[in-house]
């Protein structure tokens, strides 16, 4: 395979277009799912558990079936057709190796059901045997592997019939942290040297950021905002993305007056706050704020934002670099803060902070709701 760059103008290999799922509570898992997946990109479908994710990614590998909208692959509708006739590879994160095999036996199985055999099939379970990083280990079975190895395997599995599309399910996530970093090195490095299109349902935002060219992310079986890692983390499209993609302080409040591409928020405690509106957002409305930790600037010697404060510490925590603060505003609000070293804070301590408009977003408090632990809708 030749290496597909993925651009904003890339042809769409899938399109799901008005899909929706409804199982037999009659709640839609997943409702008016309009997206495309690009020729060459690794595509993110982020969210907590229920938000609709890992259906979407079952029902474009086959083994669920939409109750009403279509999936196109190459422009063409797969209704009908079964998973085996898609052309698809599927990583699961039990692995899905067939334990009476060896490595070499894994890999080669789609191989032989496909008609390829003997040499072609050999040279094809080396090269995927050497792409990751296993030659030595073809005569091994499952239940002699570690777990990053059998997820390698897998891996190479996916991709050694080369497929117009790679599907995986929570890959990682059986795995500590240490091996999950390694392997989602391994992946991305993969995905780039063969070009190969990649969806990957993960409910890690860590993960999501560091691997994907876009995310979609999910809630309550919608997607709430498609773009790249960097555009979903800096300029999130609802509550939502903003409380669960990376850390961010939520403070609810009420628009008093909409100025252009500012407006003053009464949070709550009673402070008056400037802060950027997101959506259809009108004096009077009830709106959550957000800023995230990294951008309240805290200490002495504070350039003049246009909110500003004197907070009482409640916590700190040391980190190394930095301490991350639990501040409580007057009038009784909470903010996290990541203070860099060097202060010589401590509880009880008073601190000046502040934040800039730009950086501070005023969202409606309709729809799927700001959970800063990033765990639930």
């Amino acid at each position: 395979m030749q290496h597909v760059s993925p651009t904003a103008d890339a042809a769409a290999l899938v399109q799901f277009v008005g899909v929706e799922k409804v199982y037999d509570s009659g709640s839609p898992a997943v409702a008016d799912l309009d997206l495309e997946v690009r020729q060459g990109e690794f595509l993110t479908l982020l969210g907590p558990s229920g938000s609709g994710k890992t259906t979407t990614l079952m029902m474009l590998a086959g083994f669920e079936a939409p109750t009403r909208g279509d999936i196109l692959l190459h422009g063409r509708s797969l209704a009908g057709k079964p998973p085996h006739r898609r052309n698809m590879g599927v990583v699961f994160q039990n692995y899905a190796l067939f334990p009476h095999m060896s490595v070499a036996e894994n890999l080669a199985f789609p191989l032989n059901v496909r008609g390829i055999k003997s040499a072609a099939a050999d040279r094809k379970v080396a090269d995927a045997l050497a792409l990751v990083h296993l030659e030595d280990l073809g005569h091994r079975r499952p239940d002699q592997l570690s777990g990053g190895q059998k997820q390698r395997v897998a891996l190479a599995r996916a991709l050694i019939f080369e497929p117009d599309i790679v599907l995986m399910d929570e890959p990682l996530g059986a795995l500590d942290r240490q091996l999950r970093e390694r392997l989602q090195n391994e992946i991305k490095r993969i995905q780039r040297e063969l070009g190969v299109t990649v969806v990957y349902v993960t409910h890690d935002q860590i993960e999501a950021l560091t691997l994907s060219d876009r995310i979609a992310v999910f809630a309550s079986g919608r997607v709430q905002q498609v773009d790249r890692p960097e555009a979903i983390y800096e300029r999130p499209a609802t509550a939502f993305v903003a409380g669960f993609v990376g850390e961010n302080n939520g403070i609810g409040g009420t628009v008093v007056a909409r100025n252009g591409k500012s407006c003053d928020v009464r949070i709550d405690g009673g402070l008056m706050v400037q802060a950027t509106p997101v959506g259809d957002v009108a004096a009077g409305d009830q709106v959550m704020t957000t800023i995230r930790p990294e951008y309240v600037l805290s200490g002495p010697g504070i350039p003049d934002p246009c909110n500003r404060f004197t907070a009482s510490i409640d916590d700190l925590i040391y980190h190394g670099d930095h301490s991350q603060v639990r501040a409580i505003l007057p009038g009784g609000a909470t903010l996290t803060i990541r203070a860099p070293e060097g202060l010589g804070l401590s509880r009880s301590d008073s601190l000046q902070v502040g934040w800039c408009a730009e950086r501070c977003f005023a969202f409606p408090a309709s729809g799927p709701g700001f959970d800063p632990a990033g765990e639930s809708e």
